[in-house]
């Protein structure tokens, strides 16, 4: 398993890591969890990526590391917690991450991120924009002093607002997520290179799209739809011809691409099963993409880089959908509907 720097923590990371949605009882509980970390870790997976907001993830990978002689990096979240929940409120978010180290079995966190912070209406977290400042920054630098954490990041989706954000110079890693991947490129424009900029480590999720680049839904490519673009459409199937000419699968094709770009730190996945974390790590371990198939990418990406204000931000092949986008497709991740 290839080992890249975590930005300007140093840390060393594994380029495949465990994302922390499914290692909980959406899935298949702490002994399935038990029994995928110790295989991720004989497979050279030394990080783990969790949050309060992801059911009851952070209990289920504390019970199931719980003795694990491995050297483990796990990154943990501030939002949601406790209810009702406080985000100006410092008492409140030292709570959570007390309960967070108390669910984790673990004396420090490697990195503490704040959730969501890129929708203003979400969260209410900063006191100022310019400068960036809240009682999150405030109780963060002093973690950071007491040795509870050693670095701090931002976890969001969205791509302007994150990029005021890392441009504060304030955090160490990114998490980006459902706007970098082969086919949705809203990311490259800004995000990714202020990150860079600022020397933070950046981790790169959902680029399977949380199920919709995950496996193929070639017959909903012919029949009508009220979410799918005539462009996003024919990207799809595009994007399908060359998983044919290639040979690829959508689990191969998405995950070297991401590990394409050498800014990218760590590409978290959620692994439901054994079989998805050993068809993840032969993907990964064969490397990046080939140039030739890079630009192929690229012109395909064009044809729909960004997403309609529409289109839901996952896309819902396979699923009843009623819209609106992302409000009811985010409340299906959180009762684990969505495949990873």
């Amino acid at each position: 398993m290839q080992i890249r720097k975590l930005g300007k923590t140093q840390l060393d990371v594994s380029v495949l890591s465990i994302g922390g949605l499914y290692t909980s009882s959406l899935a298949g509980g702490a002994e399935e969890t038990r029994r995928i970390l110790n295989r991720a870790i004989e497979l050279g997976i030394n990080a783990i990526d969790t949050a309060p907001a992801y059911a009851d993830s952070e209990l289920t990978i504390g019970k199931a590391i719980a003795g694990l002689n491995a050297p483990l990096i796990i990154t943990t979240k501030l939002g949601g917690r406790p209810q009702p929940f406080q985000p100006q409120s410092k008492d409140a978010l030292r709570q959570s991450v007390h309960e967070s180290l108390k669910l984790l079995g673990r004396d420090t966190i490697d990195t503490l991120m704040i959730h969501e912070p890129d929708r203003p209406q979400q969260y209410g977290w900063w006191s100022s924009y310019d400068p960036l400042d809240g009682p999150v920054i405030e109780l963060m630098d002093e973690l950071k002093q007491a040795g509870t954490i050693r670095f701090t990041g931002l976890a969001g989706t969205t791509v302007t607002e994150m990029t005021s954000l890392v441009r504060s110079g304030i955090f160490d890693v990114l998490l980006t997520a459902f706007n970098y991947n082969p086919l949705i490129r809203e990311a490259n424009e800004e995000l990714i290179p202020a990150a860079t900029e600022q020397k933070m480590g950046i981790v790169l999720a959902s680029v399977l799209g949380q199920g919709f680049l995950a496996r193929r839904f070639d017959s909903e490519l012919t029949r009508p739809s009220t979410w799918l673009s005539t462009k996003r459409r024919d990207q799809f199937k595009a994007y399908y011809k060359l998983l044919d000419e290639t040979g690829m699968s959508p689990i191969e094709m998405g995950l070297r691409f991401a590990i394409s770009n050498s800014f990218v730190s760590t590409v978290p996945i959620g692994c439901k099963t054994m079989e998805q974390l050993e068809l993840s790590v032969q993907a990964i371990n064969k490397g990046p993409l080939p140039i030739d198939v890079l630009a192929q990418l690229d012109q395909i990406a064009s044809i729909c880089p960004m997403r309609s204000f529409e289109e839901p931000m996952i896309l819902p092949f396979g699923k009843n959908y009623h819209g609106p986008g992302i409000a009811n497709m985010g409340a299906a991740v959180q009762v684990g509907k969505l495949e990873q």
